[in-house]
C-alpha cells in the first residue's frame, strides 16, 4: 500500500512546535482509525521535537505519513549532526529522549539531507511501510560543503572530569535555551552551536571505565588510569564557532545558576575550570597556536558561594564527640570536630574549615571526588553515600591515613547542599 501524506507543515522555532506536531500527530491517526498508538506516538514525537529545539537548528518541518495500520513520522531541521543515545545515567537531567523513543516505536532512525538532518520513527503492528521509504541505510551520505578539520591535541585529558562535565553542562544548556527561548528566537541558533561542539567531544573522548559499585570505584577511578596523556580531536573547520557558543552559554548558565535562575546546581570551579581549558584550546590551536596541558585541579579558580551563606548551624557538628566533617555544595569545608582534626593530624579547625575538601584527598583521587561530588548534584547519584567504605586521607604532615568514612547529604533550604562525613580511625 502507497503512504499517504496526511501532514507536511513547517513548526514555529519555540516552545509551541511541541503541542502542534502533537495534534498533527493525533489528527493522522484520527484519520486512520488507530487510537491505540495514539498515546506512544504522541509521546515520541514530543521528545523528538524538544530533541530538536534544544539540540539542532531551524527550520524544523513535520511530515507524517500512515499505510493501513502503520505510521511514520519524519522531522527535519537544519543541524546536520545526526542524534544519537547517550548514556548519562537513569537519573541524569538529560540524554534520556531517545531511549525513550526507542521504547515506544517500532524503529527510528536518521539520515543527512543538503539542508540538514530527517530525524524518523515508524509504529506498525507489522512491517507494512518496509521498502516504501527510505531508512538511513538507504540515504545516499551528504558531504558537508566544508569537509576540513582541525585537529586539537588535549594533553593530560581527565576522563572522569570530562563526563562530569558533559552531564552537566547539558543539563545546563538545556534550561538556558528554553529559559531564553520565548524571549529569543537567536537562542536556537546558539544552542545548537553549544550542543554540537559538546556532541563533537562526547564522540570523539574515551569515557573512563570505573564500574558503579563502591569497591570497583575505589579500585578504578583513581589516576593515572583515569587521564589521557595525549589525546587527538579532530573538529571540522564549521564547527570552530560552535565551541565559542558553548563557552559563552555556559558563562551565561553559570551566572544564573549562582543566582538561583536555573534549577540546575552552580558549576564547580574545577568543573568550570574544563570548559575554559577545552575552548581555549580549540580557540589556540585552530589560530596556529601551541596545546597546553590540563592543569592540576589546585589551578581551578575559587569557588564563589561563601560558607557562611548556608542556613544551617555548625555546632552540630564543631561541638560533636564524633569524629565528623561537613561540607557545602561548593566542596568547601564548614565544619569539622575535634575528634575528626585528631585523625587528621591538626589541632586547630582553622586551619582546615574554608579549605577546598580536596586538601584531605590523597591527588590520585582529586579527579573521581570532583567528578562524583558534581554528578551527585547534577542527579543525585551518589553510589558511596550511605556505606561504610574505607578510603585514605591526608595528614596535616602529609602522610596518608586509611579511614572508615560514611556520608550523609542533607539538603537545606534554597536548594543548598550540606554533607557530612562520619570518620572511623
Amino acid at each position: 500500500m502507497t503512504p499517504e501524506v496526511v501532514a507536511d507543515e513547517e513548526l514555529p522555532p519555540d516552545a509551541t512546535s511541541a503541542s502542534l506536531a502533537r495534534r498533527l500527530v493525533r489528527r493522522a491517526l484520527a484519520a486512520a482509525e488507530n487510537e491505540d498508538a495514539l498515546d506512544a506516538a504522541q509521546l515520541a514525537i514530543s521528545e523528538v521535537v524538544t530533541n530538536a529545539l534544544v539540540h539542532a537548528a531551524p527550520p524544523l518541518r513535520l511530515r507524517v505519513l500512515v499505510a493501513d495500520q502503520s505510521l511514520r513520522v519524519e522531522l527535519s531541521d537544519g543541524s546536520p549532526r545526526l542524534p544519537a543515545t547517550r548514556d548519562f545515567g537513569d537519573q541524569a537531567a538529560t540524554g534520556r529522549g531517545l531511549r525513550l523513543v526507542e521504547e515506544l516505536v517500532s524503529r527510528w532512525g536518521s539520515h543527512p539531507t543538503p539542508d540538514g538532518k530527517v530525524v524518523w520513527f515508524e509504529i506498525s503492528d507489522g512491517d507494512l511501510l518496509d521498502g516504501l521509504l527510505p531508512d538511513a541505510d538507504e540515504v545516499e551520505t551528504v558531504e558537508a560543503a566544508d569537509g576540513t578539520v582541525v585537529s586539537i591535541e588535549l594533553h593530560r585529558m581527565p576522563l572522569l572530569m570530562h563526563q562530569a562535565w558533559q552531564e552537566h553542562a547539558a543539563a545546563l544548556l538545556r534550561e538556558v535555551m528554553l529559559v531564553r527561548l520565548d524571549a529569543e528566537l537567536s537562542a536556537l541558533q546558539e544552542h545548537a552551536g553549544a550542543s554540537d561542539a559538546l556532541g563533537l567531544l562526547l564522540d570523539q573522548v574515551p569515557a573512563a571505565e570505573v564500574g558503579v559499585d563502591p569497591d570497583s570505584l575505589l579500585a578504578h577511578a583513581v589516576e593515572p588510569g583515569v587521564t589521557v596523556d595525549q589525546l587527538v580531536i579532530e573538529v571540522p573547520h564549521a564547527s570552530l564557532p560552535s565551541f565559542a557558543a558553548l563557552d559563552v552559554m555556559l558563562d551565561e548558565a553559570l551566572g544564573l545558576a549562582e543566582s538561583g535562575e536555573l534549577l540546575s546546581p552552580p558549576t564547580q570551579p574545577e568543573i568550570q575550570a574544563m570548559r575554559l581549558w577545552i575552548c581555549n584550546q580549540v580557540r589556540t590551536q585552530s589560530a596556529g597556536g601551541r596545546s597546553s596541558a590540563w592543569p592540576s585541579l589546585a589551578a581551578a579558580p575559587p569557588p564563589r558561594r561563601r560558607a557562611d551563606e548556608l542556613a544551617w548551624d555548625p555546632v552540630e557538628v564543631t561541638w560533636s564527640d564524633r569524629a565528623l566533617v561537613a561540607a557545602d555544595d561548593a566542596n568547601r569545608i564548614v565544619a569539622i570536630s575535634r575528634p575528626a582534626l585528631e585523625i587528621l593530624g591538626h589541632d586547630d579547625e582553622a586551619l582546615l574549615v574554608g579549605r577546598r575538601l580536596v586538601s584531605i584527598i590523597p591527588e590520585r583521587f582529586h579527579q573521581a571526588h570532583v567528578a562524583g561530588f558534581t554528578l551527585h548534584l547534577v542527579n543525585g547519584r551518589g553510589p558511596l553515600l550511605g556505606q561504610l567504605v574505607k578510603v585514605p586521607a591526608l595528614r596535616r604532615d602529609g602522610q596518608e591515613v586509611e579511614v572508615g568514612m560514611v556520608i550523609e547529604s542533607r539538603v537545606l533550604p534554597e536548594g543548598r547542599y550540606l554533607f557530612v562525613a562520619e570518620l572511623f580511625g
